[in-house]
């Protein structure tokens, strides 16, 4: 069975744990890593999606954020999203080229397989510009069915348009942008 930490507004352990199932049961906060993998060799800046499984708890067979999981408890944000990344896509990454993007929280209650999902999470976003071939992934058949390039205006539209097609969260979508835009800035 799967724990997490019980957080904060901010993210922040409070010294308590809950099950997974409890947690998505009662909407209980825990925390999140996502990675956003983006390409720029393109002539518009892409990223990265996975196309979820169809037997995941929430939103399968829906494209989502690059590689994204719960941080277990005890564990922190950076080791979790390299460990993400490497079970869901089989990338092995130092832990200097993921960059910090920001935080968000996730919120929203909704029926899948028949079953409540009150999900209540603090996500931690990192980019990740390393080249990627798909051909080359490895991808965990339980989490991830595929993988492709999207180009990123166009998933942000998707997303603000609701396309039932796409799960990525707008709030990891803004922190990739903000990101993007601060970092031409510096």
């Amino acid at each position: 069975m799967e724990f997490f930490d019980i957080v904060d507004e901010n993210g922040i352990p409070a010294g308590k744990t809950v099950s997974r199932d409890e947690a998505h049961r009662s909407g209980i906060p825990h925390r999140t890593a996502h990675v956003w993998i983006i390409d720029r060799s393109a002539p518009h800046i892409r990223v990265l999606l996975q196309k979820r499984s169809d037997n995941k708890d929430s939103f399968p067979g829906c494209w989502d954020t690059s590689s994204a999981g719960h941080i277990k408890a005890g564990d922190e944000p950076l080791p979790s999203a390299l460990r993400e990344l490497n079970e869901e896509l089989g990338i092995k990454a130092h832990s200097s080229l993921l960059k910090p993007a920001g935080t968000f929280h996730i919120r929203f209650t909704e029926y899948f397989h028949d079953q409540i999902f009150d999900d209540n999470e603090i996500a931690f976003v990192f980019v990740y510009e390393e080249p990627v071939l798909i051909e080359k992934l490895k991808l965990q058949k339980e989490e991830v069915s595929a993988a492709a390039w999207f180009d990123l205006d166009e998933v942000y539209q998707r997303v603000k348009e609701n396309d039932p097609l796409i799960c990525a969260d707008i709030g990891g979508l803004n922190c990739l942008l903000s990101y993007l835009k601060n970092e031409t800035h510096q």
